[in-house]
Order: C-alpha cells, then structure tokens, then sequence
C-alpha cells in the first residue's frame, strides 16, 4: 500500500513527505512501524502544510495518505502520557489543543481534500480524514473509534462525524470499537467511493495531473476507477434496524439491556462483540461519550471540537477519573489487557459526574480552545457550522 516513489519527495520532515505534482500535493504519513501514529510533531507540520496550501493558487488539491499498511492508526497517546508524566497534563491538552485545530482547518478547508484510507484507520487517523472532502475506502481499510477500551472518548470531531451517520449508527461505532471494513464505511457514509487497492495507482496519477478544484470533477475521476463492494453477509450494517432500536435508547445502561436481549434471538457474531466491547470498556468512557454523539448531532463542527476539547482536558488532568491512564497502562504500554476501571460499573458512574466534563476546567491557566477565523467558505464548508 502507498509504496514511495522517492524521486519525486523532498524530505521536508521525514514523520511527513511531501510529493509536489503540477497542480497538487500528495502528504504521506511516514512512520510505518508505529502504523503511522500522529506526533505532536507530524500534526504540526500537517498544520503547517495545509495552510500554506490554501494560499499557493498553484495548488488546487490535496491528496493524503499513509505510508505502509496503515493510514493512520490514530494520535500517539502513549507518547502523550509519557510528556503527562514527566511534565503535566497541560502538555496532554497541548497535543489535543493542536489535533482539534487541524481538525477544524480539514473540516473548514476551502480545496479538496482526498484522503486514501487503504488500511487502519482509526482514532486521529480518523480526524485526518473524515472532514475532508473525499475519502476514499479500499478492501484494505479497516475503521473504527476504539477510545472507549482505553478510558477515553471518540474525539477528533467524532461527535459531529458519527452523529451524522445513518439513524444511530455513530452511537453503536462510537461505543463498541466496532471494526468496520470498506465496504461497510460506504455504505454508512464514512468513505465517500470504493477503489480496489490494484487500481490507486492510477486514481492518482489521475487526481495529481488535474488542473482544477472542482469537486464535481474529481468525484467524475474517482467515480471512474470505483466500484461497488460486496456488503458481507454478517456486517451489523444489515441489521440498522436492531442497531435504532438499541442504540436509540436513553441510557448505556439501557442500550447494553437491550442488546443482551436481543443477542438471545440473534444468530449473528456482532451482537456479542458487541455487548462484551461494552462490558470490558471504561463505564465513564461509555457515559461520556454517549453524551457526547447526542449533543454533537444538534452542533456544528467548531462546537463540537471545542466541547470536545473540554473533555479532554478533563480527561488529561485526571480529578475526575484517571480510566485514561489506566487504559494507556493496561493497553499500550503493559499490555496485558485488564484495566481495572474506577468506578468499575455502570450504575456507579452519578450523572453529576457525567456533567462536570462539558463543564470549564478548574484551573486559573486554563483556556478554552481558540479555533482561527476561516473566510470565504465553499457552501460545503459553511454547512458544517
């Protein structure tokens, strides 16, 4: 996937290569053993990159993909809790200060943007490319939003993403790390077209020759080397239905209820994934983030993302629950996958908490995030907040 063709990129930032086209820039994520983990220092430099594009007239698109078998397989947060432990938390919210704002220009990004997810992607993968214009889905793609098995939260503007997915869908990706392949993220909306792996090459030499920013003309030229995957027999896609009923409910508590009762009369291996997923993730995670998917269908992106960030400050200073670190722990850096959660249950976790993390965080220092004016927004653009 994504081999380099190292005659054309200059080694701006080796975490970051960029290929210059006649009319384009192709950015390659480029730290394939860590499945292209996002640094503080590759969100920079993304940061850095696109704004500068916006600007050149030479540049009328963006391609953006992964190096390796990954696209980007989310931010580096056991990097953020090393800089947590040798510094403060502040360091924590500075990484996710960043990510969200690049977010924000991704989701407010006045040319297109497409992004090749033939791979991983998850978490700030997800973030990468979600908000741009075009994402492209291969039979290589595998999708998912696994905060809630580490003590975190879909993140990135997940809550404006997934709130948006057919009926509630978003709530079943959001809280049960469900996997999805590609042809299940077009049929959801999360990939906007389906091209076999063998034919990227071509899609982008296609894409990187053509001199304009219309939309309507690059969807004609992905549309050309696309095709329509087969949905799996067992996908949970099949059974939306099920997913409404369920995930539609008021409460965790009742939507994880609902689906033990439904798994006894169903044959399929979801059910199950799904109900132990809920069972072994983080009970302030799942409160949290279910809170967070309602709240963000009725938000624009920037107030998502600024809500978000909230969160995440919460989540970083730690007074509130310290799940995070103990998933960071049990997951990434142990690795002998048992958090020992606090509190441990559902029914232990008082909506009174629940609330204190959209709230301001107590700390005189602390600011709320500051997203940047954007101007002259395409009506697609504009939607979004």
């Amino acid at each position: 996937m994504a081999p380099l063709a190292s005659s054309k990129h200059q080694l701006l930032d080796p975490q970051v290569l960029v290929e210059d086209n006649p009319f384009s820039r192709t950015l390659i994520l480029n730290r394939p053993k860590q499945l292209n983990a996002l640094s503080y220092q590759m969100i920079s430099r993304l940061f850095e990159l696109f704004l500068a594009y916006e600007k050149d007239p030479n540049v009328k698109l963006l391609l953006l993909k992964g190096n390796g078998r990954a696209f980007c397989a989310g931010g580096d947060v056991a990097a953020v809790v090393r800089d947590i432990r040798e510094v403060n938390w502040k360091s924590g919210a500075e990484f996710f200060g960043k990510e969200f704002t690049l977010n924000y220009i991704l989701a407010t990004y006045t040319k297109p943007q497409v992004s090749i997810l033939d791979g991983i992607v998850m978490g700030g993968g997800a973030g990468a490319s979600m908000h741009g214009r075009f994402r492209v889905a291969t039979e290589n793609s595998v999708f998912a939003m696994p905060e809630t098995a580490l003590g975190l939260f879909p993140d990135v503007g997940a809550s404006y993403f997934l709130s948006r997915l057919p009926g509630f869908f978003g709530e079943y990706v959001g809280l049960t790390s469900a996997r999805l392949d590609g042809a299940e993220m077009l049929m959801c909306g999360l990939a906007t077209h389906f091209v076999p792996s063998a034919k990227l090459p071509l899609l982008e030499e296609a894409l990187v020759n053509l001199d304009s920013s219309d939309p309507a003309m690059i969807s004609a030229i992905i549309d050309e080397y696309s095709e329509r995957p087969y949905l799996k027999g067992k996908s949970a896609y099949h059974q939306l239905d099920v997913i409404d009923k369920c995930f539609s409910l008021r409460t965790v508590e009742a939507i994880l209820s609902a689906l033990e009762k439904e798994a006894v009369n169903m044959k399929e291996d979801w059910f199950s994934t799904a109900v132990q997923s809920l069972k072994k993730a983080s009970p302030t995670s799942l409160k949290i983030s279910l809170k967070s998917i309602r709240e963000g269908r009725l938000q624009g992106v920037g107030q998502c993302l600024v809500r978000e960030y909230r969160m995440v400050c919460h989540v970083m200073q730690g007074k509130l629950s310290k799940d995070f670190f103990e998933g960071c722990r049990a997951i990434l850096l142990d690795k002998d996958k048992n958090p020992k959660w606090e509190p441990s249950q559902l029914d232990l976790v008082s909506d009174t908490v629940v609330e204190e993390y959209f709230s301001k965080v107590d700390d005189e220092e602390w600011e709320e995030l500051k997203l940047p004016a954007r101007f002259n927004l395409p009506g697609h653009a504009m939607a979004k907040l």
